[in-house]
C-alpha cells in the first residue's frame, strides 16, 4: 500500500511536530483536534517552527510555503476517512485513545493503519479495541519531533509484518531512524530515561540537592544536553506521571514508584514549560 494522505490526530506538541515532518516530506496530511482554537493553535506552533528553520537554513521559504500547503486542518476524525494511515497524538490517557481508534477504525478504509505515538501505553491492549489489530502499531516520535531523529516502532502482538514494514519505510521517508521494538510498558525509551527522571525528583525530594544542583551534575558531570529535571518540564509533568504509573502498574517493580513530590507538583498543576512551573520557572 502507498501513503500519500496521513492523518494526524491532536494538535499539541506532538500532533503539531507530526504533521510539520509528514507535511515537510511532501505528504498531504489531515490536521485534527476537538475544536478549532486548538488547531488554530497548533497550526501557529507549526508556522513558527517552520520559519525558525527557515532562519537557520535548513528549510527555504518556498519548502515551507509548500508543507504549509499540504496540511489541511479539521475538527473531528470525519475529514481523515481517504487517509491511508492515522497517527493518533492525544492525551496520554487509555481511555481516550480507545475512544479515538474506535471512531477511527469506524471511519477508515479496511487497509488503512492505525498508529499510536503513545510513549507507554500497550500497543496490544490499544488494537485489541479495534477491529483491525493486524494494521495496528505503535509510533512513538520523539519531542521535538522535528529536531529528533528516532522514531520507535511498536509491533503489538498481532500487528502483520506487512504493517510494520510499511510503518518502517515511512519513517525513513521522514527522515527519521525507525527502531523496531516490542510491545512492553514504556518500550525502551521511557524505560529507562523515566526512573532517571524520577531518580533526579527523589534528590530534590529529599534535599540531596536544588534542581539546579541535580540537572549540572547530570550535564557536566555526564554530558547530557539538557538535565533531567529541565528535560521533564519540557516533556510535562503530568506526561511523566502517567508514563511512571502505567510502568508501575505493568511490571509491578517499586523501582518504578513515582516519587510524591511528582505526584504533588502535578496536583498543583505545576506540568512544567506548558504551564510556566515546573521544577523551574517559565515566562
Amino acid at each position: 500500500m502507498e501513503i500519500t494522505r496521513i492523518g494526524v490526530v491532536g494538535a499539541g506538541q506532538m500532533g503539531n511536530g507530526i504533521a510539520h515532518v509528514c507535511a515537510l516530506a511532501g505528504f498531504a496530511v489531515v490536521f485534527t483536534d476537538v475544536s478549532k482554537e486548538l488547531v488554530d493553535k497548533g497550526l501557529a506552533t507549526l508556522g513558527r517552527n517552520l520559519d525558525r528553520q527557515v532562519a537557520k537554513g535548513t528549510v527555504t521559504a518556498a519548502a515551507k510555503d509548500q508543507a504549509l500547503g499540504r496540511i489541511t486542518p479539521a475538527v473531528g476524525l470525519g475529514a481523515l476517512a481517504q487517509c491511508q494511515i492515522a497517527v493518533e497524538a492525544v492525551v496520554e490517557s487509555f481511555e481516550v485513545k480507545v475512544k479515538v481508534f474506535q471512531e477511527l477504525d469506524r471511519l477508515l478504509g479496511r487497509d488503512a493503519i492505525l498508529a499510536s505515538n503513545t510513549s507507554s501505553i500497550s500497543i496490544t491492549k490499544l488494537a485489541g479495541a479495534t477491529s483491525r489489530p493486524e494494521r495496528f502499531i505503535g509510533m512513538h516520535f520523539m519531542n521535538p519531533v522535528p529536531v529528533m531523529q528516532l522514531v520507535e516502532v511498536i509491533r503489538g502482538i498481532a500487528t502483520s509484518d506487512d504493517t510494520f514494514r510499511t510503518v518502517e519505510e515511512l519513517a525513513k521517508k521522514l527522515g527519521k531512524v525507525p527502531v523496531e521494538v516490542n510491545d512492553s510498558p514504556g518500550f525502551v525509551s521511557n524505560r529507562v530515561l523515566m526512573p532517571m527522571i524520577n531518580e533526579a525528583i527523589y534528590a530534590v525530594y529529599e534535599s540531596v540537592g536544588t534542581s539546579e544542583a541535580v540537572d549540572t551534575v547530570m550535564k557536566l558531570g555526564m554530558n547530557h544536553p539538557m538535565g533531567p529535571l529541565a528535560l521533564a518540564d519540557f516533556i510535562g509533568l503530568d506526561t511523566c506521571l502517567a508514563i511512571l504509573r502505567v510502568l508501575h502498574d505493568g511490571l509491578g517493580d517499586p523501582k518504578y514508584r513515582p516519587c510524591p513530590l511528582l505526584v504533588k507538583m502535578v496536583d498543583a498543576g505545576w506540568l512544567g514549560k506548558k504551564s510556566g512551573r515546573g521544577f523551574y520557572t517559565y515566562a
